[in-house]
């Protein structure tokens, strides 16, 4: 049967929670997108991102791409790039996981990295890591895809929420994501809502850095989402909720996830659960609520999250 890698992309299992979720609360369904080839649901926007570009002409064969990244968008374009045969180039920073730094490189992606405030995410380091790309982005045959200000991301999302309504037959009452570049929020509520504008969106972020709910700015360690400002694909119209969670308590939770549900998750799919389940108790037995295994605990071996002796 012909084909490739990137046909991998999409289709992922949708289970419920067993054992996370209390009493009271509505079910809790989880998409498992770390069965996506490289263990991300960034599969699905950087092969839209990569499509968006090669169909007006913004890049052409033999081109090299460069991004800004924590890891997980990378990974995904370093898995397009393979594919179709792209040089890349990532500005990332030892603020994310060192298994996510391998990852890319092991990809063939060329990494500079950016020094961060002692291994955590802020402001600072986001806007530092976006004006090197920028510098890069100057180079000959060069095409910078830059994830936060990218709309052709938004709809590498659709064909998740179209999953998310076939699966559920439909009966779903709330979607719940955590929010990086805002795309997945943004892709999945444009088609849920298109199908039943009663369904609810409840967007995450850290609340070490709760800036959708109008807090200042800080360092957090949940990776790959909150940016420390409002990133400039967020729709505020599409959302009905922000719940802010604790890098400590979603780092909890993944734990929990892998010991008691056997789904080995990183740290923002905790945010995700906890965030679900806070819905959840609010809607009550009879709803439904779906929310995203974002990645693979595999990603953050080498970090705190999954941290034990022996």
């Amino acid at each position: 049967m012909e084909g490739d890698v990137l046909q991998a992309i999409g289709n992922t299992t949708l289970l419920p929670l067993r054992k996370v979720v209390p009493a009271g609360c509505a079910e809790v369904w989880v998409k498992l997108e770390w069965e996506n080839p490289t263990g991300s649901m960034k599969d699905r926007m950087a092969q839209a991102m990569i499509q968006g570009a090669e169909l007006d002409g913004r890049l052409n064969p033999g081109d090299t791409i460069v991004e800004y990244t924590g890891g997980s968008t990378g990974i995904s374009l370093a898995l397009i790039c393979v594919a179709k045969g792209y040089g890349l180039h990532i500005v990332t920073s030892d603020a994310f996981s060192q298994d996510k730094l391998r990852q890319m490189a092991a990809y063939g992606a060329q990494l500079t990295l950016v020094a961060s405030e002692g291994g955590r995410t802020t402001k600072k380091l986001i806007l530092e890591m976006i004006e090197v790309a920028r510098r890069l982005s100057h180079l000959p045959r060069t095409y910078w895809t830059d994830q936060l200000n990218n709309v052709d991301s938004i709809s590498g999302y659709y064909p998740l929420a179209e999953e998310i309504w076939q699966q559920t037959r439909g009966e779903v009452d709330a979607f719940v994501q955590c929010v990086g570049t805002a795309a997945s929020s943004r892709g999945v509520a444009t088609v849920l809502k298109d199908y039943n504008p009663k369904i609810r969106i409840c967007c995450v972020e850290p609340a070490e850095s709760s800036v959708l709910l109008g807090q200042s700015p800080g360092p957090h360690k949940i990776e790959g989402v909150g940016i420390g400002y409002k990133p400039p694909l967020w729709d505020a119209s599409l959302v009905d909720e922000v719940v802010a969670i604790a890098t400590d308590d979603a780092k909890a939770m993944a734990r929990r996830l892998a010991r008691e549900e056997g789904l080995f998750a990183g740290t923002s799919s905790g945010a995700n659960v906890l965030a679900a389940i806070q819905l959840g108790m609010k809607l009550g037995p009879q709803a439904k609520v779906v929310t995203l295994m974002v990645d693979s605990g595999l990603k953050y071996l080498g970090t705190d999250v999954f941290e034990t002796s022996f």
